[in-house]
């Protein structure tokens, strides 16, 4: 993957392979502590808050092509639940590996004359920079497959209640009557005929009302 923005050196993801030199087989390991950067994880779902610390162990390692890069990211997510909606937190820890070219070699070591003769195959390589790598787009794409894409609270979850929205886990004797739908018509008919049933007695004890007075 080229990129046309040259690396800054005091970005946390930029490192530099300098002291690890070009001799094949040479190795480095670093451990660095950095501050999450935005939208760190899926968006909406679940991910790394912005600024929360995460902890890198990296191995660097000199090929002929370039430096192989093989590390672990270990950072505290958080998202909400896809079934109760309840806050989540997890443990994340995120493994990845890729190899950044020299720009002048090709996937054999060979020099080549510079990056981005061929547009098409550029997209799938990552390259160094004046010894510098970005390891920013590695490990976003860690993160996100590392991360669930539907969290949730607890394997046994049992989410809402479709009728009231309450969260059923903080109540499990809870329940709606059921009334079937077939009879949900006749029982309106029935209140509906228990209503006019009273109004008439209403109206037949008025008139005997009257008819008393009358007779007296």
């Amino acid at each position: 993957m080229a990129s046309n923005a040259r690396l800054d050196h005091r970005n946390p993801l930029v490192f530099d392979t300098h002291e690890l030199g070009r001799r094949p087989g040479a190795l480095q390991r670093l451990n660095r502590t950095i501050d999450a950067p935005a939208d760190l994880g899926i968006q909406g779902v679940i991910g790394v808050p912005e600024g929360a610390p995460v902890e890198l162990e990296l191995r660097l390692e000199s090929v002929m092509e370039g430096v192989l890069v093989t590390g672990t990211a270990r950072a505290q997510a958080e998202g909400e639940c896809v079934r109760c909606l309840e806050p989540v937190g997890l443990e994340l820890e995120a493994d990845f590996q890729e190899l950044f070219s020299y720009p002048d070699a090709d996937d054999r070591g060979r020099v080549i004359a510079e990056p981005g003769d061929d547009a098409e195959d550029d997209e799938d390589w990552f390259y160094l920079e004046d010894g510098l790598f970005d390891l920013e787009p590695l490990l976003r794409d860690a993160v996100v497959l590392a991360l669930p894409m539907q969290p949730v609270c607890q394997e046994d979850c049992q989410g809402l209640c479709s009728e009231c929205g309450a969260r059923l886990a903080d109540d499990p004797d809870h329940h709606h009557d059921a009334v079937d739908i077939r009879w949900a018509a006749l029982q309106g008919l029935a209140g509906s005929l228990e209503d006019g049933e009273k109004d008439e007695m209403s109206g037949a004890d008025a008139e005997a009302g009257v008819d008393e007075k009358q007779e007296k």
